[in-house]
């Protein structure tokens, strides 16, 4: 759906064991509370707004359509792909729907230009996918269930120097602010480690088709490695132009989880066997948790979960949790039982929010290998936790 719909809940029955012991802190009441969706339902990020909306959906299915023992009114409306469509959303829902809290966003520049509507108008913002570093800052009504840019790239950094014997690496980016989050902090933590950096190339963001040049770059810099930042379409085609320029065979390629993660990876297929990536999250994790979440989400959607969804997921947990603890449906006092969560369940692993109201959680070195399930990105150990 796309604007303001108001979408009717389907409830899942019977509820699986997923549910049980996740409910939050219940209450008597029936009023109902206002939650805003804002994800893009158009655009080159449809996909990413899709799974971010299951995974929301599938926690209220699981939970009788209520947060906190309120029944929910979920207002979706489209994030699009330009920063003035995102902030719009925002503003509308927030201002004309009188949501009592807003959920979503992809875009890194979106949700910095949204943090100033949510802090002035005293309004819950979870954002559940852009990484920018300078989101979240502590304020009472910011928070986020993703990531940020910096834990993802310097959590690989290590990894990459000791995987390559504290070799070399040719760092690859988009020319925006995600994409120099993402190189600057594998780069210092990289060198830190040992490694060195054979050279540096970033793309015009958005639009690059051809990498045909830099791999050539890559190739005389003699490089033991390619650590790249991309998503969505870049990722999928950056991928699959490594493959065919032959570098697979020697340079092993690194990067943020966005690099294979979720219709990136159904498209490329066998083509992603061997790319390492850095996530918090896998469908293929091992864990009873995790194993109830994908059979659920498989069960509704036909579909496999994604980081995406799992962090709409817990948005949704969180809120239930805070709900649970306030007494009245207001903005103000949901912010301020936000801070009173504690630990979140999740098929990703117990975390809980910092005191920037990022999450504490750990990270993981994933690599796409072919399975009975097809290509997945297997889990091969953590590499780091930003709780410890």
């Amino acid at each position: 759906m796309t604007g303001s719909a108001r979408r009717k809940l389907f409830v899942l029955a019977p509820v699986s064991a997923l549910a049980l012991g996740l409910t939050g802190c219940a209450t008597t009441s029936e009023s109902k509370v206002a939650i805003g969706l804002v994800v893009p339902t158009s655009g080159a990020h449809k996909s990413i707004g899709t799974d971010m909306s299951r995974g929301f959906d599938l926690y209220l299915d699981q939970h009788g359509g209520k947060l906190g023992g309120r029944l929910v009114d979920v207002i979706e409306a489209d994030e699009g792909d330009r920063v003035s469509t995102g902030v719009a959303a925002v503003s509308r829902l927030i201002e004309d729907e009188e949501v009592q809290a807003v959920v979503g966003l992809v875009g890194s520049e979106t949700a910095l230009a949204a943090k100033d509507v949510a802090d002035s108008r005293e309004t819950p913002l979870i954002v559940t996918g852009a990484g920018a570093d300078q989101f979240a800052d502590g304020s009472d009504y910011l928070w986020r269930t993703s990531t940020t840019n910096a834990d993802l790239g310097g959590s690989l950094g290590n990894a990459v120097a000791q995987e390559t014997d504290r070799g070399s690496a040719y760092v690859v980016a988009s020319d925006d602010a995600a994409g120099h989050e993402f190189s600057d902090s594998f780069m210092i933590a990289f060198e830190a480690s040992g490694g060195g950096v054979a050279g540096q190339s970033y793309t015009p963001a958005a639009v690059t088709e051809d990498w045909s040049g830099l791999f050539e770059k890559v190739k005389k810099s003699r490089a033991d490695a390619i650590y790249a930042a991309y998503t969505g379409k870049e990722a999928e085609a950056f991928v699959q132009q490594y493959r065919d320029s032959g570098l697979a065979r020697s340079t092993p390629l690194y990067g943020p989880g966005f690099l294979t993660e979720g219709d990136v990876l159904s498209t490329l297929g066998g083509d992603a066997t061997g790319v390492r990536t850095v996530l918090h999250y896998s469908d293929a994790m091992d864990s009873l948790m995790n194993d109830a979440f994908v059979k659920d989400y498989r069960k509704a959607y036909d579909a496999t979960p994604t980081a995406y969804s799992v962090q709409a997921y817990d948005a949704a947990a969180a809120l239930d949790k805070a709900l649970g603890l306030s007494d009245d449906v207001d903005r103000n006092e949901i912010a301020d039982s936000l801070g009173s969560v504690g630990t979140i369940v999740s098929p990703r692993g117990n975390w809980t929010f910092d005191p920037n109201h990022n999450p504490d959680q750990s990270y993981f070195l994933r690599v796409v290998r072919g399975t009975a399930d097809g290509p997945r990105n297997v889990v091969l150990e953590e590499i780091a936790s930003t709780g410890s």
